[in-house]
């Protein structure tokens, strides 16, 4: 059974999403990467996000061109620009990433990541928005503990339901107070590039090694769905993938097959030591 993660409200969604960095910023592929979000979507992972930088606009495009006639299958995700996170520049870009996605309602809208803006601002934003009925959630993403603190104080319990972030085996310092501060606050951690960028992390022996040890639907295990599956192993986190492929995606949901045993998990953090103090978070 496909795990899953529960918003503050109680809505329950599914704990593999699927990200759209990098996606639609040529015609070249379009067609493929409709193709290959529509599978996943009808393969139930729900949650598809992006953000208005995203291509400057042609992943939310894209988005909506492959979610047009399921739009209710969805839970979309997209993001505002701290540069554009002025109670002006939110509502602004809001209605051009609703006209991009081709939709009346955007699920989730996050700021992307902290600007010059006051946050109250923002906030304020965001709540009359939700008002219109144009979005039904709010978050933030790229916060850490810091940040997360002070939106605290600015905000109704719960009000904020996630805060994307980047981790993964190669990042790890969010396991020593974030991710907590997150769960404590009824937050759900979205996990940015799971499986790492430029291939570094998937060639590890430690990974390797652990994959040679699983097998999937999808055929012997792969490094990238063995750290997919270390993210996928802690509660309340919601990976969000990019695939390159129809195969990348059939890999990606088949690693939600994957059980990591304790030997696994020691190896993993030999490879990669979690963490023994606070770390700045890291972005990317």
């Amino acid at each position: 059974m496909a795990k899953t993660v529960t918003l503050a409200d109680g809505t329950v969604l599914p704990a593999l999403g699927m990200g759209t960095w990098n996606m639609g910023e040529t015609s070249a592929g379009w067609k493929e990467d409709v193709a290959s979000l529509r599978y996943g979507v009808e393969a139930g992972l729900k949650v598809v996000d992006t953000a208005e930088m995203y291509g400057q606009g042609r992943s939310e495009s894209l988005v909506g061109d492959a979610v047009s006639d399921m739009r209710d299958k969805v839970f979309l995700v997209t993001k505002v620009l701290p540069s554009n996170a002025t109670a002006e520049g939110v509502a602004k870009s809001c209605r051009v990433s609703l006209r991009r996605l081709a939709t009346d309602r955007i699920d989730l809208y996050l700021l992307h990541w902290r600007g010059s803006v006051p946050l109250e601002e923002t906030v304020e934003a965001f709540r009359k928005l939700k008002e219109e009925g144009l979005i039904r959630y709010w978050g933030v993403s790229n916060f850490d503990v810091k940040d997360m603190l002070e939106l605290e104080r600015l905000t109704a319990p719960c009000e904020c339901v996630a805060n994307q972030i980047l981790y993964n085996l190669e990042h790890r310092g969010v396991e020593y107070d974030l991710l907590d501060t997150n769960r404590f606050r009824h937050v759900t951690t979205m996990a940015y590039s799971p499986i790492g960028q430029g291939g570094a992390l998937l060639r590890n022996a430690a990974l390797k090694a652990v994959a040679a040890r699983h097998t999937t639907s999808t055929g012997p295990a792969t490094a990238a769905q063995i750290a997919l599956a270390w993210v996928l192993r802690v509660n309340g986190v919601m990976p969000i993938p990019k695939a390159t492929s129809l195969v990348h995606l059939k890999e990606n949901i088949a690693a939600q097959e994957i059980t990591l045993s304790d030997e696994d998990l020691a190896l993993l953090d030999t490879a990669f030591p979690p963490p023994t103090r606070k770390v700045p978070l890291d972005m990317i």
